[in-house]
């Protein structure tokens, strides 16, 4: 399966992907739109990540590039692609399907659990999410539910965590692929997001215990075996 990803800063790429992605034998490709990178053919890929970033969807005068991508997300969708959404990710592609992006009530960082929505009981993605609950977060705005998609999460702080629209598009308001490493990039290049409000923690709280990064990104191995692969799960 061909994979390629979006990222849109330098520090935030998909993390503990690449090697769940690599020990499938999966290939890899990225578009790095911060650096000036054309556009993929949709033809180029079967399946799309479209990672974080500490823009906001709607700020295409400082990047332009967001509409090119845009319409790239509109037509994977079309086109029957698998495409997976991280935080700005999940946010662009709630819009793409008509779901309207905002600022949340509060921001979230640092590590907060989520609770599985009512109609997703049964759903396998879901229920890799209800065996592990406390998930990483580094947002301030949010997505509405998009017409036609599944509601799969929300947290305390924020009500949409997570939908699925059909078999084949997500969007994860939070992180499972953070590691260690990438975790201290977000503290590094945006420090100022951390302002001691209800749902954000210090960066001591968030480095503190790594098996929680193990956790997540073991949940993540099992997030793509059922987005990917499901027939073999």
């Amino acid at each position: 399966m061909r994979i390629h990803s979006l990222q849109h800063v330098p520090f935030e790429d998909i993390g503990s992907m690449a090697s769940d992605f690599r020990a499938r034998g999966y290939s890899l490709t990225s578009t790095h739109w911060y650096r000036g990178d054309a556009a993929p053919a949709v033809s180029d890929f079967d399946a799309l990540i479209v990672m974080g970033g500490p823009m906001g969807i709607y700020d295409e005068a400082l990047y332009p590039w967001l509409a090119t991508e845009k319409a790239l997300i509109k037509d994977a969708i079309a086109a029957g692609k698998i495409l997976l959404g991280i935080c700005l990710g999940a946010q662009l592609i709630a819009d793409a399907l008509g779901g309207k992006v905002t600022r949340n009530p509060c921001k979230e960082i640092g590590w907060w659990p989520i609770t599985i929505a009512p109609a997703a009981a049964s759903h396998p993605v879901a229920q890799v999410f209800a065996r592990s609950p406390e998930v990483f977060h580094w947002h301030g705005d949010t997505f509405a539910l998009p017409p036609g998609a599944t509601h799969l999460a929300r947290s305390e702080g924020c009500s949409n965590q997570a939908f699925c629209y059909g078999d084949k598009v997500y969007g994860f308001q939070f992180h499972l692929e953070t590691t260690p490493a990438s975790a201290r990039a977000l503290i590094e290049h945006c420090a100022e997001d951390i302002d001691g409000s209800r749902y954000t923690q210090s960066t001591q709280a968030m480095l503190a215990n790594e098996e929680r990064f193990a956790r997540i990104n073991r949940a993540m191995g099992e997030v793509i075996a059922r987005i990917f692969n499901p027939e073999q799960v």
